[in-house]
């Protein structure tokens, strides 16, 4: 009953995140229109937009310290026991500040919010229905879950999240609850959102098993790729918290002027990168210098995003970078072999989840998720074979999962110390 309760809570906050997120989106799209055709310095205006969203967010996250960054570090850290649950203040402090970020265009997920404000309304029903220390923790762990569900439309994605990623183990005790909360969230986001996958792509057939071979060496690179954007992630951190002098207010608003730039230059530099992967996955008409742009700006600035200490995720940005470095192979591949151009799409998708195998290290949620937010399973076998060679080589590298560096950090707090 606590999960069923708490799956109904996240279902329906999360979905109303997500459609707050939609409608933010339309109205950034709309001003950066306006500001392309009016006369003068007009552009300025989304920049200061950017701007004051960013600063807006890190104001709140001064006030509720864990509400920065992604949150999911901070539930993996309740799941260990190496830290207390969150209490309901990171509830409005993400929604209200995962939106202003995200929303004035921040390269940032929806999911670290909901998974985080998941994990909230876990432990209140928890402790509302005086359950005990461990099934409170339990609770939190299964309807963060919910909130990775709610946040791409991903049932099963979102279960697997918790068993591969938050507890590292299935047990009964652990499923039962965790998969009466995500049906239940889903449900009631559906009623929000509607019910079709988050991205449309057409039917696809599975490549000749000639080109198995291609797959494997498109997850061996794109496991270097991801050490390495691990590594911009933890680097930027680092730039920031040394900035002692500037108040991270101010960072924030910095940070949110450069995004601004990019939103001027190009709406789809910026922004959570669903239009792009969207375009990717589709079969859109990307030209391949425009591919590389995106994909070294993107690979930048998302990092810098996540730098700029604002709540926000990792997990959408990924998924553009790696249908982007897809589709960059596929004309690579293509250039060299004739006929490889039909691989556009399926590297594509088979990128999102290498890439995303690569980053977070959880190989089986990263595939299940991407299975299901474009209802393609045609192309599993491509997908295990290049997320496992992804992830062999992060392993072979010794590089650390991007949550595992994460949660160690000074920005993750213990509730106690958030006021």
């Amino acid at each position: 009953m606590v999960a069923v309760v708490a799956g109904v809570a996240i279902g329906l906050v999360g979905g109303a995140f997500r459609w707050c997120l939609q409608v933010a989106d339309r109205w950034r799209y709309e001003l950066l229109t306006w500001a392309h055709h009016a006369p003068g310095p007009a552009w300025l205006i989304p920049v200061a937009v950017t701007a004051f969203g960013a600063a807006a967010a890190a104001a709140i996250v001064s006030r509720i310290p864990l509400a920065t960054g992604s949150g999911i570090p901070h539930v993996e850290a309740v799941a260990r026991g190496e830290s207390t649950p969150p209490g309901l203040l990171v509830v409005p402090a993400r929604f209200v500040g995962g939106l202003l970020a995200i929303g004035s265009g921040l390269v940032l997920g929806r999911e670290g919010p909901t998974v985080h404000m998941g994990a909230a309304l876990g432990t209140a029903t928890g402790r509302a229905a005086h359950l005990a220390d461990p099934d409170v923790r339990l609770s939190q762990s299964a309807v963060a879950g919910a909130g990775l569900a709610v946040a791409f439309n991903a049932p099963v994605g979102g279960a697997l999240f918790v068993f591969e990623e938050l507890t590292g183990r299935f047990r009964a005790r652990t499923m039962i609850p965790t998969l009466l909360a995500v049906a239940t969230a889903v449900a009631c986001s559906r009623l929000i959102l509607g019910n079709r996958p988050d991205f449309d792509v057409d039917a696809q057939s599975s490549p000749a098993i000639g080109w198995l071979a291609v797959f494997v060496v498109f997850g061996l690179v794109t496991g270097l790729l991801g050490i390495a954007y691990n590594s911009l992630v933890t680097g930027f951190l680092e730039i920031a918290a040394r900035v002692r002098r500037v108040p991270p207010v101010a960072v924030a608003a910095i940070v949110g002027g450069i995004i601004g730039i990019l939103l001027v230059v190009d709406p789809l530099s910026a922004g959570g990168g669903d239009t792009l992967s969207q375009t990717a996955v589709g079969g859109g008409a990307l030209a391949l210098p425009a591919v590389v742009g995106f994909l070294l700006v993107r690979f930048v600035a998302g990092p810098l995003s996540y730098a700029a200490g604002t709540p926000g995720g990792l997990f959408a940005p990924l998924l553009a970078v790696g249908a982007l470095w897809g589709l960059l192979f596929a004309g690579a591949v293509d250039a060299l072999v004739p006929g490889a151009h039909d691989l556009r799409v399926p590297l594509a998708l088979v990128g999102m989840a290498a890439f995303f195998g690569a980053t977070v290290r959880a190989p089986l949620t990263g595939i299940v998720l991407v299975v299901e937010m474009t209802a393609t399973a045609e192309l599993t076998v491509q997908m295990a074979a290049a997320t496992a060679a992804a992830v062999l080589v992060a392993e072979l590298a010794g590089a650390a999962p991007i949550y595992d560096s994460l949660r160690g950090r000074d920005s993750v707090r213990r509730p106690g110390e958030s006021g």
